[in-house]
């Protein structure tokens, strides 16, 4: 299974997905403040549409987010059609 993998820097850090190690999905986001992520951007390579990819990361975000008790502002459009859809996100919205 194609595991959404978590990488962390100082302010930043990003959701991604490999496949045969190459990354072929990742979602980057930033820290505002202590207790807020916000997704800036949702990136999937060409020749993964329909496998789910981001969704998959935004549902690692969110688990993120639950796990660490902060908020999610999703500036991404992408994310935020995936919250939009998902009423069962809205809590770390």
């Amino acid at each position: 299974m194609n595991e959404v993998q978590l990488k962390i820097n100082d302010k930043n850090g990003v959701f991604y997905i490999d496949v045969n190690g190459k990354h072929e999905a990742m979602m980057t986001f930033v820290f505002a403040g202590q207790d807020k992520i916000i997704i800036d951007h949702t990136e999937v390579n060409t020749g993964n549409n329909g496998k789910g990819f981001g969704k998959k990361m935004v549902t690692k975000a969110v688990e993120f987010a639950r796990e660490k008790g902060i908020k999610i502002i999703p500036l991404c459009p992408f994310a935020k059609s995936v919250f939009d859809k998902t009423p069962e996100f809205k809590d770390v919205l």
